[in-house]
């Protein structure tokens, strides 16, 4: 296979710094990755950010349905010029697209080489429309999978480990070093896998106040429970916030990351029905609740 210089060479091209772009070119990386998909043939994948087309061609050869997203003008024309086989090539934003729309397809497998600037972004993508992904394997900064693939009690483990963790199973598939990728990034990546659990790990009862609840709790990882859960007044009072602990037969002076996804769920049941006609407040989660520190 042509090296991604090569093929930037013979474009007249350079990878655009300011894009995140770092191309992935070795071959047992790429067929790893497009092994860890477990695709059938005939089946739609959509590959989010393609750039040169190395791993679009590894899900090609699987005889699965590829709709390439890109928004890199450059690469979009390289891919066209290119023209892989059983490869659709779309132009388009992987932050604001829909999966199974740009597939013409009622669900989806979703992979790609994800640039790191984008990534929260695309994976609350993902979370949005779980029930059409049926799965999911990016390549991410190193920390970012281990973060996500992290278990209760751990440093890594938060916000989006958390709300993942209950609709998916995260597995941390393989370490890809720097030197793998044309240009070589400041820092490692690895390949995370998200496969769609049938029925989440745990009941809730509002999709949006659970997130408010896991958000809150992360929101001051130093503090107790409660103390975090109180600082989102929309989620009731200090009394009733108290009171759904006790119902969920959580300690209010545990810490966040100590939780279980079942256990958020616990919390936010314990907080009763949603009334009639209110409206749970929109979340804003483009810092993660404070996930990285």
């Amino acid at each position: 296979m042509e090296s991604p210089r090569d093929i930037l060479k013979r474009h007249g091209l350079r990878a655009k710094y300011s894009w995140g772009q770092n191309f992935l070119g070795d071959e047992e990386a790429l067929e790893a990755i497009a092994d860890a998909l477990n695709l059938r043939p005939g089946e739609p994948v959509v590959e989010l950010g393609p750039g040169l087309g190395h791993l679009t061609r590894f899900l090609a050869a699987t005889g699965a349905l590829v709709t390439a997203v890109e928004r890199d003008r450059d690469m979009v024309t390289v891919l066209e010029k290119e023209a892989i086989p059983g490869v659709r090539v779309v132009a388009g934003n992987a932050a604001t697209v829909d999966f199974a729309e740009v597939a013409g397809a009622p669900e989806v497998a979703v992979a790609g080489n994800l640039p790191y600037h984008l990534t929260s972004s695309i994976l609350f993508r993902v979370l949005e429309q779980r029930a059409r992904v049926s799965r999911a394997v990016f390549t991410l900064q190193k920390e970012v999978v281990e973060r996500l693939a992290a278990e209760p009690g751990t440093r890594e483990y938060g916000l989006l480990t958390v709300l993942l963790g209950l609709h998916f199973d995260a597995e941390n598939v393989l370490t890809l070093e720097a030197w793998r990728f044309h240009p070589p990034p400041k820092v490692d990546s690895a390949v995370l896998s998200l496969t769609r659990r049938k029925t989440p790990r745990a009941p809730i009862i509002d999709e949006a106040r659970f997130t408010r609840v896991v958000k809150a709790s992360f929101a001051q990882r130093r503090k107790t429970l409660l103390n975090s859960l109180k600082s989102d007044k929309s989620l009731g009072t200090p009394a009733v916030m108290l009171a759904a602990l006790e119902t969920a037969g959580i300690d209010p002076m545990r810490r966040a990351e100590t939780l279980a996804p079942e256990e958020f769920a616990a919390i936010e049941r314990a907080l009763g029905p949603v009334a009639p006609g209110m409206v749970t407040p929109k979340v804003d989660l483009s810092d993660e609740g404070g996930a990285e520190e």
